[in-house]
């Protein structure tokens, strides 16, 4: 069901609680990433302009929850936030439900803005524990969940927390509301025809995906290390690329399903490959079919990026989770960035919806400054796939419909 979102309810003079994702990466004190800071803004501006204030919580890495770690400060973020935001961003204690945040939540005015520290450092996040959960329910007259990107766990602030503001209205936050909406629902009826792109480096992180979209979708292009296990599967020599062992069957299942299913299923039939898993330094050659003895696959070749190319053209949906290769390395990034151009000119030329999974596709799309040229892009890795798998969200489910 359709959630409600937070542009549907009045917010003057209320304080909205928000649990953003602002776990972005953090090098030297500076982000060197602030996309997901972003995406949050037009939520955060429709509470601030019609008279509402700010509470905002978030995680930032993998603290143990025992207390404060520097390392993991939201302070850096707090002070990102106040420049996009143009306004006064508090920060006001290392802890998010000591005396010291409840007393600046308390005192909080029409337009202003708060981020409580890392909400991990918190034992109770991980555990959901009541007190914890109350404390931080007490702080919101309205909560939003605008975290898309860990929409799939149940962590104290995602879940218990809502879960204590029974009576309280419970909504989408704008970019968790855009997510659910090209994630769940282009997916539910797509256009045809649908393409699904899919890579990165095993089968078993994408079991779930094809098997769910593999029903509805009429092409299914595969590339990166997983593409090893699959040709495998088939018989063919792929020297010593990556290949899962115990998936071995379960590609050679898949490959039946789509068989059965009429869905294409377009597999490398040429590769980039080298002697060793290396930038620079390994001797590099393209195999046709099967790969020599001592050589790993590291991209698609020429050929497999002509193909996939011509069936990206003439899609109108397409969904693009993983990279056809080792982008990050200038001799194996060719591969992923055709696929990102001609998914982009299937896009603007052909009118497709085109979705991009966060994570490395995310940062493939970004690292090519093509980010804003697909109809959305996800904020999240780990949460797109779960989605994408077709499992359900518990913190989205309790969230009030529209």
């Amino acid at each position: 069901m359709p959630k409600k979102t937070i542009a549907q309810i009045p917010v003057d003079g209320k304080r909205v609680l928000i649990r953003v994702d602002f776990n972005v990466p953090i090098e030297d004190g500076r982000i060197s990433d602030d996309r997901r800071i972003r995406e949050a803004l037009p939520t955060l501006r429709s509470v601030i302009t019609r008279g509402g204030s700010l509470v905002l919580m978030s995680h930032l890495g993998r603290p143990e929850g025992t207390g404060y770690e520097a390392e993991f400060s939201l302070k850096p973020v707090a002070a990102r936030l106040s420049e996009l935001l143009g306004t006064p961003v508090q920060f006001p204690s290392t802890d998010c439900t000591d005396a010291s945040a409840q007393a600046a939540v308390r005192a909080l005015t029409p337009g202003q803005v708060l981020l409580l520290e890392n909400v991990r450092f918190a034992k109770g996040e991980k555990k959901g524990e009541a007190t914890y959960a109350a404390t931080l329910a007490s702080y919101g007259d309205i909560y939003v969940n605008d975290a898309f990107g860990t929409a799939h766990r149940e962590d104290g602030s995602m879940f218990a927390v809502p879960k204590a503001m029974t009576g309280k209205p419970r909504v989408a936050g704008l970019l968790l509301d855009k997510e659910l909406r090209y994630l769940a629902d282009t997916l539910r009826a797509p256009a045809k025809p649908f393409v699904v792109v899919l890579g990165g480096a095993k089968v078993s992180d994408k079991i779930g995906v094809i098997e769910n979209l593999l029903p509805k979708a009429d092409a299914l292009i595969i590339g990166g290390a997983m593409a090893y296990t699959f040709l495998a599967a088939l018989g063919r020599k792929v020297g010593t690329s990556r290949v899962e062992q115990d998936k071995l069957p379960e590609a050679k299942r898949l490959l039946d399903q789509a068989a059965k299913l009429k869905c294409e299923l377009h597999l490398p039939v040429d590769h980039v490959c080298s002697t060793m898993f290396a930038e620079r330094g390994g001797d590099i050659e393209v195999f046709a079919d099967n790969i020599k003895d001592g050589f790993m696959g590291l991209d698609i070749g020429p050929k497999t990026q002509t193909n996939y190319m011509l069936v990206l053209r003439k899609a109108k949906t397409i969904v693009w989770n993983g990279p056809m290769g080792v982008f990050e390395w200038m001799p194996f990034k060719i591969g992923t960035k055709v696929v990102a151009d001609a998914i982009v000119e299937a896009t603007q030329k052909n009118g497709a919806t085109s979705i991009v999974g966060g994570g490395d596709s995310a940062a493939a799309a970004d690292a090519f400054g093509l980010a804003d040229k697909f109809s959305h892009v996800s904020t999240g890795g780990g949460a797109s796939l779960e989605m994408l798998s077709g499992k359900p969200f518990t913190t989205v489910a309790l969230l009030d419909e529209a």
